[in-house]
C-alpha cells in the first residue's frame, strides 16, 4: 500500500506526526509511506527511515503536483487539514483521511474562553486519520533523526561534557511565547549549573546580554551559531531543556529530555504539549492561570495586545528554577 501524509508545518506540528508514520511503516503490510512538507521543515523527516519519499514545496502544490498524480497513492493521511490540503486532495482523487481539528472550540476557546477542548494531545488526534487502516499508537516518542555531521562535539565546540548543562531555547515565533529578558535573568540567577542557549540568529543579541549579566557563571552561547539539526544535538546531551512553547520543546521529546516548559499566551489544552506518552512525569508546565486575556491567541502575536504581558511577567521564576533543579541529576 502507497501512502502519502501531509503536514505541511510548521517545526513542532511536523515532528509530532512521526508517531504516525513509525505507526504506518511498521504496521501496515508492504507499506510505502510518502510526506510532504514545506522546504523549510524537510530537514525534520529526510533522515526518516521510516519516509520512503520526501516530497517538498517552497509556496504551491502545483511544484510537485505532476509527481504526486503519477504515484497513484492508495490512501491520503492528512495531518493538517485546510485549504491547500482539500485542494491538494480534490486533484489527487484519492481516498483520504484526516483527523479531528477542533476548530470550532479552539476559535471558543481564543475568542470567548469558554473550555470545550478534550484533554487529548494532538498526537492522539492525529492517530485517528489511520484507525480505519488499523493502525494503533505505539506509546513511543516522536523522532528526530541527526545525521552524523550534524551531531556537535561538545568537548570541541563548547568545552562542557555530556549531561554536564541544561539547555535553554530562548527563541520562539512570536513574541508573546517568549520568556523576556527580566524572566530569564531571574531562573539563571538561581541556576548553580552550566546553561547553553539556544535559537537562531534573532536570539543573539538577547543570549549575549544574558551572557554578559552573568560573567562569573558557565553560560554559553549557542544562539545562531548552528542549525536546527545541530541545536538538538545539543539538546539530546543535555540533562535538562527549559523551553518555551516551540518546536525545539518538542524535539527535545524525541530524546526524553526532561522538559520544563514555560507558557505565555499559548495554552496547553491546545492539545500541543510536549508527547511523552510512556512517562507522564517527563515534563513540566508552568503557566499563569486564571488570567482572563489567555489564551490570546492559538499561536501568537509580535507584542501583546493589552501591553501588561501578563502571562509571562508573573510567571514565578523561583519555583521554575527549582523545577530545573530538581530535574538534574
Amino acid at each position: 500500500m502507497k501512502i502519502l501524509v501531509i503536514r505541511f508545518s510548521s517545526i513542532g506540528d511536523v515532528v509530532l506526526t512521526t508517531p504516525i508514520v513509525r505507526a504506518l511503516k511498521n504496521q501496515v503490510p508492504n507499506c510505502e509511506v510518502h510526506f510532504i512538507t514545506k522546504k523549510a521543515f524537510a530537514g525534520i523527516m529526510e533522515n526518516n527511515p521510516n519516509i520512503d519519499r520526501l516530497f517538498t514545496i517552497e509556496k504551491s502544490i502545483s511544484e510537485v503536483l505532476g509527481e504526486l498524480k503519477a504515484e497513484k497513492y492508495d490512501r491520503i493521511i492528512d495531518l493538517h487539514r485546510n485549504a491547500r490540503t482539500l485542494s491538494l486532495k480534490l486533484k489527487l482523487a484519492r481516498p483520504s483521511f484526516s483527523f479531528p481539528k477542533l476548530n470550532i472550540s479552539k476559535w471558543l476557546l481564543v475568542n470567548f474562553k469558554y473550555r470545550s477542548m478534550p484533554k487529548v494531545h494532538v498526537v492522539d488526534r492525529y492517530f485517528k486519520a489511520v484507525e480505519k487502516l488499523g493502525v494503533k499508537n505505539d506509546l513511543k516518542p516522536c523522532e528526530f533523526y541527526i545525521n552524523a555531521s550534524d551531531e556537535i562535539n561538545l568537548a570541541e565546540n563548547i568545552q562542557f561534557e555530556p549531561k554536564s548543562f541544561i539547555t535553554i531555547a530562548i527563541g520562539a515565533q512570536f513574541a508573546t511565547k517568549r520568556m523576556p529578558f527580566n524572566k530569564l535573568e531571574e531562573i539563571i540567577q538561581s541556576i548553580d549549573f552550566p546553561i547553553v542557549l539556544i535559537g537562531g540568529p534573532t536570539d543573539n543579541e538577547l543570549a549575549e546580554m544574558l551572557v554578559e549579566r552573568f560573567p562569573l557563571k558557565q553560560l554559553f552561547n549557542a544562539c545562531g551559531k548552528y542549525n536546527l539539526a545541530q541545536s538538538a544535538s545539543i539538546v539530546k546531551q543535555s540533562v535538562v531543556l527549559l523551553s518555551n512553547d516551540t518546536g525545539m520543546m518538542h524535539i527535545a521529546s524525541c530524546f526524553e529530555i526532561p522538559i520544563v516548559s514555560v507558557w505565555g499566551n499559548t495554552v496547553p489544552e491546545l492539545g500541543m504539549y510536549p508527547y511523552f506518552p510512556s512517562n507522564k512525569n517527563g515534563f513540566s508546565i508552568h503557566e499563569v492561570k486564571d488570567l482572563k486575556c489567555r489564551p490570546c491567541s492559538k499561536i501568537g502575536f509580535s507584542e501583546c495586545p493589552k501591553k501588561h504581558f501578563n502571562c509571562m511577567q508573573l510567571q514565578k521564576s523561583d519555583e521554575i528554577a527549582k523545577d530545573i533543579q530538581a530535574r538534574i541529576i
